[in-house]
């Protein structure tokens, strides 16, 4: 059993890491090119703060998972995992939209969509698992920094 939980914590994150790292590679020259010439806000964070916090965070999201994944089956684990999946294919899909579209209106949509799915996700599992939807609350905190900053180059440009 507990060899079992260890093979989903490492297939989780790995998932979890590399679909993240994934969608930053389909960004393309975007974060180096057009991101540069928007006006920022003063509370940007430095470009390189970005990497390990992903990283960070997509570690966190994919150990949640693999506890919830882990439980017995339930309609709550089911509609846990089902959230779980929307709100992680939103995340994915913020980052080809603001840097290779470069489009931050429609990734202000996206992200504002995605802070309330992880908010449901984290929600739902609570209901599954005592430790899974503590993991989830240093990224809904980040998404939350995120949304501000997106919703600022918005505006500032």
């Amino acid at each position: 059993m507990f060899q079992s939980l260890i093979a989903k914590y490492i297939l989780c994150v790995i998932v979890c890491v590399g679909l993240g790292s994934a969608s930053g590679i389909l960004s393309g020259s975007g974060l180096t090119d057009w991101y540069q010439t928007l006006n920022k806000p003063s509370f940007q964070p430095p470009t390189w703060v970005f990497g390990p916090a992903w990283t960070i965070l997509y570690t966190l999201m994919g150990i949640a998972i693999a506890r919830v994944w882990h439980k017995p089956s339930s309609s709550l684990k089911t509609s846990a995992i089902r959230l779980f999946i929307i709100q992680l294919i939103l995340n994915l899909i913020w980052t080809p939209v603001f840097f290779a579209l470069q489009q931050p209106l429609y990734a202000l949509i996206i992200i504002i969509i995605m802070w309330v799915m992880i908010l449901l996700t984290i929600r739902a599992f609570k209901k599954v698992d005592s430790i899974a939807p503590y993991l989830l609350v240093p990224y809904i905190l980040w998404v939350s920094f995120a949304t501000i900053l997106n919703a600022s180059i918005v505006y500032l440009n």
